[in-house]
């Protein structure tokens, strides 16, 4: 198994990159977003990969972060939904962004990237649910913001709601109510959705 390619990268395009290691270049499939994280043609690159192996043919796959390459693996352990589709999604929405529409059971997110259908797109929440944490999610698509999130959700728990079900209120709120900036706020409008 390939965990990194560390080298010189050759060459660059939105889909695709070459990274020449000890006199060999990895030609690997990539998303935007560790496109736009690349440095400069010639510059030194860490990629992380993933080899994927079929009946008819290899192909790597080449992510600018762990948590990316990660998601990915998640992604294409979900039935029906192979490398090609999974890249995809990680070029549609940014990881914060998709990790939120996990937590939340946002299918319609997930389902607005080309290529991803309705069904598709439920089977991942339904799926991954358990294996995206929704407090990081958040954490990650406020910033510093994971202090007063994880408050809200103890605070929901305090009056009653279970913790699965203060946690997807929160994630809610958040999702639809990107600007919410304190406990107080996302408690009221959690309180307000029910």
């Amino acid at each position: 198994m390939i965990a990194y390619i560390s080298g010189t990268l050759a060459e660059k395009s939105p889909a695709r990159i070459v990274v020449e290691a000890c006199g060999v270049g990895y030609e690997m499939s990539i998303s935007l977003s560790t496109y736009d994280a690349l440095p400069a043609c010639s510059s030194p690159v860490k990629i992380y990969a993933y080899h994927h192996v079929r009946e008819d043919g290899e192909m790597l796959f080449g992510f600018a972060a762990e948590a990316e390459k990660d998601m990915f693996v998640k992604l294409t352990g979900v039935s029906g939904v192979g490398p090609k589709i999974a890249l995809a999604i990680l070029s549609g929405l940014t990881l914060p962004d998709l990790s939120l529409a996990i937590a939340s059971g946002e299918a319609r997110r997930i389902s607005a990237v080309k290529g991803v259908g309705k069904k598709t797109a439920e089977k991942i929440c339904v799926e991954l649910r358990d294996k995206v944490n929704a407090f990081e999610a958040m954490g990650a698509k406020q910033g510093s913001a994971k202090a007063f999130l994880r408050d809200a959700v103890l605070a929901l728990s305090a009056l009653g709601y279970g913790d699965e079900n203060a946690s997807k209120m929160v994630s809610q709120v958040i999702a639809s109510h990107p600007d919410a900036a304190d406990t107080e706020t996302v408690i009221r409008l959690a309180l307000a959705g029910r």
